[in-house]
């Protein structure tokens, strides 16, 4: 048992009272036990309103005068939105809050009775319980700009989804009416999507001379210089075409539909990175981390919006635990099991890692060195994908480094661990 979770236990002392909470979207269930796991008030619901809150603020109180407490703690689960209210009701009010692993739970929950069974009022007790273990962590409380970039860079992944699922839309629909459409725009840029807005089949592109062309297409929305060049070069194809001819009534209204909203995100996208900016620029983190080499704006806001602040942490084990890189292995006796990654964390922020590594072993020289020394060297040289795991944990101590000691980016300081490229 480590130092951390030792602590975590000795937070937990007869003066203390702890409230287990089952969340639920209407309706949660709450338990309180005292450092020995022994139940003091059986489950009770607590409804998801302010009367509830309250109602669940005075039982506390109560509980505490009739047991001689002095101290709570609340354990929940982290049980997505749900939980989100309580959570800042409680925070309002100064009373600690920790979260319980859902994993745990489902675990834990056969240690007293030896049965399978699960409903809410079991979950409470069995949350109860591994807080008085020790079996919590302390999440974050985002506020001020921290949760302005989290909910923006939410809403920014949420709509590069739904422009990804737009172009795909758009894809099928050009691969049915005008398969040669792709040939010659490889990307729904402003022209293209002018094209299919004036003239989204084949057959619109009859009896028009060039110059009627560009005179529709000059009426598109946001289209500033018309160029003709890959309108020259599709309308020799259009002789013989082999799009559908059937259905194009619904179709046409089905491509300006498409076409429509896909600006719409484009510009909804636009107008959140800009806002997303305004808030990051002012921030010395941002300085501090713009100062790698092959790091985007974009990949600032992702990076901050999972972290929070590296500020916020006391080792950069911390931050890869966080994104699940922490390394596990099943061994007993004479076996010794292969090691992989625990995927116990932020799933987004180990994407986010990974996609940022890419471009940084391409366009960063350090990086670029580390990545060819792991796969090279001449003791267990590492496969191409475990060294960019890696580097990914690798670039997480770098960027703690750089936030806490608040220095721009050295190459020479990040391979100096490293003898063999530091002689070099």
């Amino acid at each position: 048992m480590n130092d951390t979770q030792n602590h975590k236990i000795m937070q937990v002392t007869e003066q203390t009272l702890i409230v287990g909470i089952d969340v639920a979207k209407e309706k949660h269930y709450a338990c309180m036990v005292n450092d020995r796991g022994i139940v003091l008030k059986k489950p009770f619901p607590v409804f998801q309103s302010r009367q509830g809150f309250d109602f669940l603020q005075a039982e506390i109180q109560n509980a505490m005068k009739e047991f001689g407490k002095t101290d709570v703690l609340v354990g929940a689960e982290p049980t997505g939105h749900y939980g989100l209210n309580l959570r800042q009701f409680l925070h309002e009010q100064h009373i600690p809050f920790v979260a319980v692993q859902t994993l745990h739970v489902k675990r834990s929950k056969e240690l007293d009775d030896n049965i399978q069974t699960k409903n809410d009022k079991k979950d409470a007790i069995v949350i109860a319980k591994l807080v008085k273990d020790g079996r919590y962590s302390y999440p974050r409380h985002l506020k001020d700009h921290e949760a302005d970039i989290r909910v923006g860079s939410t809403l920014r992944n949420s709509l590069v989804k739904e422009r990804t699922a737009l172009q795909n839309k758009l894809i099928r629909w050009t691969d049915v009416y005008f398969p040669e459409f792709r040939k010659v725009f490889g990307s729904f840029g402003k022209m293209a999507l002018a094209v299919l807005t004036y003239t989204p089949f084949p057959a619109d592109f009859e009896g028009k001379s060039l110059d009627d062309l560009r005179s529709l297409y000059r009426q598109s929305d946001g289209l500033r210089s018309v160029q003709m060049a890959k309108v020259k070069k599709l309308i020799p194809l259009l002789s013989h075409t082999i799009g559908a001819s059937e259905g194009q009534r619904i179709a046409r209204l089905e491509i300006q539909s498409l076409v429509s909203r896909f600006r719409q995100v484009e510009r909804e996208l636009a107008e959140l990175e800009d806002a997303l900016m305004a808030i990051i620029r002012p921030t010395d983190e941002y300085e501090i981390l713009n100062s790698v080499p092959g790091i985007s704006d974009s990949t600032i806001i992702d990076l901050l919006s999972e972290v929070g602040s590296f500020t916020h942490y006391k080792h950069p084990r911390q931050l890869e635990k966080l994104a699940g890189l922490m390394l596990r292995e099943s061994s007993s006796g004479k076996h010794t099991g292969q090691k992989r990654l625990s995927k116990r964390g932020r799933r987004r922020l180990r994407s986010v890692l990974y996609r940022v590594t890419l471009p940084l072993v391409q366009h960063n020289p350090a990086f670029r060195q580390l990545h060819l020394y792991y796969t090279t060297r001449l003791e267990n040289p590492l496969k191409k994908k475990e060294s960019m795991v890696v580097l990914c944990r690798k670039l997480l101590h770098v960027l703690f480094g750089m936030c806490k000691h608040r220095r721009a980016f050295d190459p020479q300081r990040m391979i100096q661990d490293i003898p063999a490229l530091a002689q070099g």
